[in-house]
Parts: structure tokens; sequence; C-alpha cells
């Protein structure tokens, strides 16, 4: 573990950074500088070529976190008329559709056990018999559970419905491989401080971008406005409407460099692949189990049960561990008692072995006590 860290954040994000991208917010610029949009410019350019090798596509970054991409998607690129299919299998999923009740859009939620992935038969006969719907939205990686959703799958059925295909791809963009067509993906969402491993302060989404073009007047919001914000970024040289998290972009540009010098979105997949198949085997030799069968879980943060022993704490077993410099996350299902592990991040399997071992030495403790 990097000495320079108080500890390791072992969480879908924010999550822990290289030295040389906390370094890269040590710069002070103004929003009207050219150097700093030309940086903008160059992000931008950048996600589009991670997202797809085809022409069309485009991207804008939004101020916020990334329920705030979301809200600007959902709320701007939907017709008064339209109507949403969210398709939900967690919190994020159920945050969606929160969101879109917020902005009174017709709304239709196809809902599913938070450990159950969405019945492909069901969203296709759904789409067949509601001719209202114009939009699909889904959550690629629901980290409610770790769960990964088919987005290729629910992509190809909403292209052969002719409705437009939103993925909300927060934790999950930059760290595991997909592309625009190939997933059918009309509007892909994610955030600074997931897996390109950056800081949090925006959000961005890569659209398709006749598809994109066509939505002018449609937002419920000024500030959440994503056709103008990317009309501004398009034709004013990577300009915001409004105050840019000028430090952030910073770290966001230099953790895009760092992912292309790690190979690119293939080898950070392999790693945090890694990462979760070594805690995961290192967990069960604890007689810690997961709460997802291998074939449903991501690599991107994984539930494991609480251990059945009835001076288990998580609170306690939370804190003895920041202590030990490793920072997990609470569980958030619904029918079950969890907590979460992240494997991304600039973390690697020996920090998942290191982990494992504090894990063992604090229940222990725990348990004896």
């Amino acid at each position: 573990m990097d000495a320079e860290i108080p500890y390791l954040l072992l969480t879908p994000g924010p999550l822990t950074t290289t030295k040389s991208v906390r370094e890269a917010m040590q710069v002070d610029y103004s929003t009207w500088d050219i150097d700093y949009n030309q940086r903008v410019v160059e992000i931008r350019n950048r996600l589009v070529q991670l997202a797809t090798n085809e022409s069309g596509y485009t991207s804008v970054l939004m101020q916020g976190s990334g329920t705030f991409a979301v809200e600007a998607t959902i709320g701007s690129v939907i017709p008064p008329d339209g109507k949403l299919l969210v398709i939900s299998n967690g919190a994020y999923g159920a945050r969606i559709a929160q969101i879109t009740r917020c902005l009174n859009i017709s709304l239709k939620e196809l809902s599913y056990p938070e450990t159950e992935p969405p019945d492909l038969d069901e969203i296709r006969n759904y789409l067949a018999t509601d001719n209202q719907i114009t939009h699909v939205a889904m959550v690629h990686c629901e980290t409610t559970t770790g769960m990964l959703n088919p987005a290729a799958e629910v992509g190809k059925i909403v292209a052969e419905a002719g409705k437009d295909y939103i993925l909300d791809a927060m934790s999950s963009f930059g760290g595991i491989p997909l592309s625009m067509e190939s997933h059918h993906i009309d509007y892909l969402i994610s955030s600074s401080n997931k897996c390109i491993q950056g800081v949090p302060g925006f959000g961005f989404v890569i659209a398709n971008q006749k598809m994109l073009e066509q939505t002018a007047g449609f937002a419920r919001s000024l500030s959440l406005d994503l056709f103008s914000q990317w009309n501004e970024m398009e034709h004013k040289g990577g300009k915001w409407r409004y105050t840019s998290p000028t430090h952030v972009v910073c770290a966001f540009l230099q953790a895009l460099k760092e992912l292309e010098t790690e190979g690119g979105i293939q080898q950070r997949y392999n790693r945090y692949s890694e990462n979760q198949s070594t805690l995961v085997t290192a967990m069960q030799k604890q007689g810690l189990n997961t709460l997802l069968p291998r074939e449903l879980q991501s690599p991107i943060i994984t539930s494991f049960y609480y251990p059945e022993h009835p001076q288990f704490s998580f609170n306690e077993f939370y804190d003895e561990l920041k202590k030990r410099r490793y920072v997990i996350y609470p569980g958030k299902v619904s029918q079950a008692e969890t907590f979460r592990i992240g494997n991304i991040g600039n973390v690697f399997p020996d920090d998942m072995l290191a982990l494992v071992e504090h894990i063992e030495q604090v229940l222990h403790a725990i348990t004896v006590s």
C-alpha cells in the first residue's frame, strides 16, 4: 500500500488514485484559458475513442456527481411526449425511475429482484406491446450487489424494437470492454471517479451525435440541459456553459493517459478481474461467501454475506479495518445482511490478499472478545 495515502478505498468510487493523478490537480486554471479548454477537447475525443471505433459519436461533460449526468440525460433526451422503460434490479436502476418520476416523464418500470438478472423475454414482449415507449434505460453494473447486467443482449432487443437505448455505465465504463455499436447504445453515462480512476467532480455522456442534435429544446432543466452543454463545448473549443471543475478535469486527463499506458480497457479489466477472483478465493477460505453466483458477478464490486456469528457488528468490523488503512462499503441489498468490497482503482491482487489477512485478524478479535 502507498505510504502517502491514509487508507485504501475499496469502494465503487470514489476510489484510490495514483499519486500522479492527484498531483495533476495542483495547477490553477481559468475556465476561459485556451490551454485548459484544449484539455477538455482532448478528454472528449479520448472518451469517444474508448467507446467506439466508428464515426458519428460525440461526448459531453456535465458538472456534478454521476447522478447529475444521469438526470441530465433522462431530462434532456426524452421528448415531451416520450415514455421511458426502466429496467431495474437494484438501487441505481430504481434511482433512474425516481428521476423520471420527479421530471414528470411518462414511465414504465420493469423491476426484478436484486439478485436476479432482467428477464429478456419479458423486455422483448413489453416493447412489442407498448407503442408509447421511446427510450429504454438500464444500469450496466448494478453496484447494489455487484451484478453485471446483460447490456449487449438488452441493447439488441431495444434496437430491434426501434427504441433509443440509455445505458448507465457509471461503474463499468473504462473497466469492462464494451462498444457503442456492439451494445447498440445511443447514450452511455459514466463519471470521472470510477474505472477511469480520476477524482469526483463531473459525469459524462457519450452519445450518438445525430440523436443528441435532435434533442434541442427537450431539457426540463437549465443547468442540466445536455444538448446546450454539448453545443457549447462543440462550438466554443471545449468551453463549459457554467464554471467547470478545472482541477478535476486536469486529474481526469492524467487518468485517461494512465489508462492508455496500462494497456487500455482490456488490460484494466484483466487487473480488476484478477483482483476480484483473488479476493473471492481468499474470502471463501475464511468461510465468507458471496451474495451472487460467479456467473452474475462483475469485477467491479463484490457483496459478501455477514459472518454467521452473533457477536459480528459491521460498524465495529468497518472501524477496525479502517484503523488498518482499509475502507470497505456497507451492503445495500434489502433482503440480506451484506457488506461490499470494491475491486477497482489503483489496487492490485496483492492488496486483496493483504486485506483478507487483516479481515481474518479483525474477525478473530471481534468474535473471541
